[in-house]
C-alpha cells in the first residue's frame, strides 16, 4: 500500500525542482527590473520638479493654457500602467505555465 506524501515532502520536492528555482529567479528579476524602471522615471520627474520647474511650467503653445507638466505627468501614469500590463502578461503566460508544470511534476 502506498504511503501518503506529507505536505513537507511535497514542499521540499517543489523547492528542489530546477523549474521552481527558474520561476523564482525570473519572476524576481522581472519585478526588480520593473521596480527600478518606475523608481528611476519618478525620481527623474522629481529631480526636474526640484531643479528645473520652469521647464514644466512652459506652455505647450503660444495661446495654450496647458503646460509641458501635464503631458509629462500623464506619460508617467501611462508608463506605469504599461509596466503593470507587462508584468500581468508575463505572469499569465510564462509564470503560470511554469507553475502548472511544477505542480504537475510534484503530484505523486
Amino acid at each position: 500500500m502506498d504511503r501518503p506524501v506529507s505536505h513537507a515532502q511535497s514542499y521540499d520536492q517543489i523547492r528542489n525542482n530546477p523549474k521552481f528555482r527558474k520561476l523564482v529567479q525570473s519572476r524576481s528579476r522581472l519585478a526588480w527590473t520593473l521596480s527600478a524602471l518606475v523608481f528611476g522615471v519618478y525620481s527623474l520627474f522629481m529631480l526636474i520638479v526640484a531643479f528645473a520647474p520652469q521647464w514644466l511650467h512652459r506652455p505647450l503653445g503660444e495661446a495654450s493654457l496647458l503646460t509641458t507638466g501635464i503631458p509629462v505627468g500623464a506619460a508617467l501614469i501611462v508608463f506605469s500602467w504599461l509596466l503593470t500590463g507587462w508584468y500581468v502578461r508575463s505572469a499569465n503566460t510564462r509564470f503560470d505555465s511554469l507553475s502548472a508544470q511544477i505542480i504537475e511534476e510534484s503530484q505523486p
